[in-house]
């Protein structure tokens, strides 16, 4: 048996068909597979970035040779800060720059494949010991580019990335909230109508609990009677839109158009909109707004008291969480809506509507090809949505902050807060469309 799982890592690893699993595996598409390994290769990227932002490690980075030479060199601001200061910082950035590079080479490799009988496929499919080191390969050259304006320039380019994965979180949440509501409604009218409506109130009931709670919360810690106008405007503004989304959700016309529709998805919604509201906030670069702004500066991580600064805060955490779990929906989940599995481009093929199955006729365990006949992903748009993660990762990991051109410190910069702040406003206008749209265009289809 031994020799047998020799020959099968050996054939993931290096060959391009369908590779055995293990006895104790059960068959498996070879699409899912496929998307689960380069999630898996994102993931190792996460966990090699966090690592190297923990304080302790991040000191030991500075002994390397040549990663810091001489420990004066600068970090992208010519000279005004120590690269000592903010070495994890900086390797996070080529970590990431890394990972993003190697989906977005994958995704231009992977244009206009249609089925596995393109030979491009096997490529996707296999050779994962080869992909593991042009990985590896492309993450040792990053780390050689050279400072100068690398970060400043990339930090917009994580920017722009990181709006564009809040939104695919955002369409994620949203068909989520809808196919929750309707399994649930569907149970309702096949028996124990009084349970599954009674778990729906539960819900909806406590989503709206912590909404209100963190509304008040975040009165309390980021507003001041005598100021902080821009904090009030901005929380005032997202709860009267949570508002008004909950309320056209349940109106006559939206229920005759979609009966599914009601205050569970935009109870989601509104939580989801008050977690982005609090991730920008804790973004607002005025320390007497925002007392959880982290302080960061050229000596080492240290403050004038000499305390040394924290370097994650709670919506990193949370924003690291809810990263993971929508990547893992991106790599293996179909959606009961064609509307969105079209979006996503993760519709099943023909080969797997057909069930398919060639390894339960032989009683091997295998991943069995269930592309012959069309893809069942777009092999592209996958690789730009982990690149895309690659990017948003980037920018949760260091808090979407930057060395500050004008002082020795790492600053959080107002591009973070209306970045963040837009993409809350898109996510509430993408629902409210989802509401009015089968009103709005009667003829088409969006069930």
């Amino acid at each position: 048996s031994g020799q047998c799982s020799g020959l099968c890592e050996v054939s993931c690893l290096c060959g391009s068909a369908p590779c055995l699993l293990c006895g104790c595996c059960p068959s498996t598409r070879n699409s899912t597979i496929s998307r689960l390994i380069f999630t898996f290769f994102l993931f190792l990227g996460t966990l090699v970035s966090i690592i190297m932002i923990i304080p302790g490690v991040e000191e030991q980075l500075y002994k390397l040779p040549g990663f810091c030479e001489g420990g004066s060199s600068s970090l992208g601001i010519q000279g005004r800060v120590n690269c000592k200061s903010f070495l994890g910082h900086k390797s996070v950035y080529r970590m990431c720059f890394a990972t993003a590079a190697f989906f977005f080479l994958f995704a231009l490799i992977m244009i206009c494949v249609r089925s596995s009988k393109d030979p491009r496929a096997a490529i996707q499919n296999g050779f994962w010991f080869f992909k593991f080191l042009i990985l590896i390969g492309i993450t040792v050259g990053a780390f050689y580019i050279p400072d100068g304006s690398f970060t400043s320039v990339w930090f917009y380019f994580g920017v722009v990335g990181s709006f564009l994965f809040i939104l695919i979180q955002l369409i994620l949440l949203i068909d989520f909230a809808h196919s929750w509501s309707q399994i649930w409604l569907r149970n309702a009218n096949e028996g124990n109508a009084k349970g599954w409506y009674a778990a729906l109130f539960i819900f909806t009931f406590t989503f709206y609990a912590v909404s209100l709670a963190a509304v008040v919360l975040l009165y309390v810690y980021y507003t001041k009677p005598d100021g902080c106008t821009e904090n009030k405007v901005l929380i005032s503004l997202n709860l009267i839109f949570c508002i008004i989304i909950s309320v056209v959700s349940i109106l006559p016309k939206i229920q005759d158009a979609q009966p599914h529709s009601g205050l569970l998805q935009a109870s989601i919604i509104t939580l989801y909109t008050l977690f982005i509201t609090w991730s920008a906030l804790a973004n607002v670069p005025n320390k007497y707004c925002n007392p959880t702004l982290l302080v960061r500066n050229s000596t080492a991580g240290l403050v004038a008291d000499g305390q040394v600064t924290q370097w994650w805060d709670a919506p990193s955490i949370v924003g690291l969480v809810i990263f993971l779990l929508c990547t893992l929906f991106i790599s293996i989940r179909s959606s009961d809506h064609s509307q969105v599995n079209k979006m996503m481009l993760t519709e099943e093929s023909p080969a797997m509507l057909s069930g398919g199955d060639p390894s339960v006729e032989d009683g091997a365990h295998r991943a069995y090809d269930n592309e012959q006949d069309g893809v069942a992903y777009n092999y592209t748009f996958f690789h730009i949505c982990l690149f895309l993660a690659s990017l948003y990762i980037m920018m949760t990991l260091t808090n979407w902050y930057r060395p500050d051109e004008g002082s020795q410190m790492m600053t959080s910069p107002w591009t973070a807060v209306w970045v963040k702040i837009s993409s809350s406003w898109a996510g509430l206008l993408l629902y409210l469309w989802t509401l009015v749209a089968p009103i709005l265009l009667p003829g088409r289809e969006f069930s």
